[in-house]
């Protein structure tokens, strides 16, 4: 029956991570400080929501599936979409420090230093180091 809706064992894969993937961005919007808050406090907030130890094993498996993506891209023909699916959530979320509306480059860069972080924090548990680092983007974005 499953092979019958998606094809294959690998569209059934896509399928639930292309799911997994939106409904982590609707969490993530739906956890984020209030509009008001500035650049610095929303980004500290997506830290705090995506790296609390209860969201560990949804990190540990985004990381377990790029790799294994990276290893076998033939499986995973639509890759790229678990980085720019992120990307309106976090448009949206840092509209006022963007250059527009089709900055790709903003949501890629706070993309990347969270994903950089939890990557350090899911592979070290060093906690404190890691909310330092951010504690220092944090401090660069004011300048």
């Amino acid at each position: 029956m499953l092979l019958y809706d998606f094809g294959s064992k690998q569209e059934l894969v896509s399928a639930v991570l292309a799911e997994a993937r939106r409904r982590g961005a609707t969490r993530l919007a739906e956890n984020l400080p209030p509009e008001a808050g500035s650049p610095e406090e929303r980004l500290r907030g997506i830290w705090a929501w995506i790296s609390a130890p209860e969201r560990a094993a949804f990190v540990r498996l985004f990381f377990e599936v790029h790799a294994d993506g990276l290893a076998h891209p033939e499986n995973y023909p639509n890759r790229a979409e678990a980085i720019t699916d992120w990307f309106n959530t976090l448009s949206a979320t840092f509209r006022d420090i963007t250059t527009g509306p089709d900055d790709t480059v903003t949501p890629t860069l706070v993309m990347a230093v969270i994903r950089g972080l939890l990557f350090d924090l899911t592979t070290t548990g060093d906690r404190r180091r890691t909310d330092r680092a951010l504690d220092r983007f944090c401090e660069l974005l004011r300048h």
